[in-house]
């Protein structure tokens, strides 16, 4: 019983490390959607994000400076895309996969300029990555059977970063439902003509919610490289740009729902890592590369079968006309 409660412990210890960006990069497409804008590239403001934090960790040392310049970097790329969509009213379908393909190939050529290391970055030291962070007491605990493994392996042991994410869900929640600027968001979203109607501009609102979108962009690119990993590879994102996205669609734009169907993507993850290798009787060992594509499989069943009816903001995608 105390083996597979602390399996089941290990595979939700590996869903929350697996889920962190996804949270992150969630998290902030709602920010942007919410007030009308489509963001599709979110996959590449984290992959810049994430060649931009390992560049300067491996010149630096510090995983703070990192952070800055990943965030920094996210951020240009966001009022890039608001740039495109909000001044000029340009499609933002477009102007997201413009961004995704610019940084795609952009990383490995700076990546074969900077490093000639084939578009990676060196293999970073320790100390100049996000190291886990170990809990007051967690060596104690470790023989006290249940609460032990509970506490050492889930609670303890991550990384800043993953702290983070978890925290800037309940933040997102408070900032889009009970702030001032959050209504405000939220009415850009559905109705700029009304927002506009009060006096409040309609562009500079969006251009904030862009911002923080860049700067979670920021953060989640900076854990994949830095935190997750140990250097920058190419393409390290994986889909997970588009994956987050997909999330916040499941969750209808709401925080907590799309925090649910990261976890629920990260559970995937988890569980399929564990699968390999592993034999299921009249079957067989199953393929690695069936195993590995479960998570994405899974995902797209659940979207395409259990999402229900969502309700995108009235006012995405629609360009905002001042009028005279």
């Amino acid at each position: 019983m105390e083996d597979i409660f602390v399996f089941a412990v290990q595979t939700l210890d590996a869903t929350l490390r697996v889920s962190t960006p996804l949270i992150l990069a969630a998290m902030a497409g709602l920010f942007s959607e919410r007030s009308g804008i489509i963001d599709i590239s979110l996959e590449g403001k984290m992959l810049a994000a994430a060649f931009a934090s390992a560049a300067t960790a491996a010149v630096t040392g510090s995983p703070w400076l990192a952070l800055a310049a990943a965030m920094i970097t996210s951020l240009f790329l966001a009022l890039l895309h608001g740039f495109a969509c909000i001044t000029h009213r340009g499609n933002h379908v477009v102007s997201g996969v413009a961004i995704n393909i610019l940084v795609s190939g952009l990383t490995i050529v700076l990546g074969i300029a900077w490093f000639a290391q084939g578009g990676q970055t060196p293999l970073l030291k320790a100390d100049a990555r996000f190291r886990p962070i170990e809990w007051p007491g967690a060596q104690a605990m470790e023989g006290v059977p249940f609460l032990g493994p509970l506490y050492e392996e889930l609670i303890s042991g991550h990384n800043i970063l993953v702290y983070v994410a978890l925290l800037v869900v309940p933040l997102t929640w408070w900032v889009v439902y009970r702030s001032r600027f959050g209504l405000r968001l939220r009415a850009v979203g559905e109705n700029p003509l009304a927002v506009d109607t009060a006096g409040i501009s309609v562009a500079f609102l969006r251009y904030r919610a862009v911002a923080i979108c860049g700067l979670l962009c920021g953060i989640a690119g900076t854990y994949i490289a830095i935190a997750q990993n140990a250097g920058f590879i190419r393409e390290m994102t994986a889909g997970q740009g588009y994956i987050a996205l997909a999330a916040m669609i499941f969750g209808k734009w709401r925080p907590l729902p799309a925090l649910g169907a990261c976890l629920m993507f990260g559970l995937l993850d988890a569980i399929s890592i564990r699968l390999q290798g592993v034999s299921i009787a009249g079957i067989g060992e199953v393929p690695v590369q069936l195993i590995q594509a479960l998570p994405y499989i899974m995902t797209v069943v659940l979207l395409a079968g259990f999402i229900g009816k969502a309700v995108a903001p009235k006012a995405i995608g629609v360009p905002f006309v001042k009028e005279r």
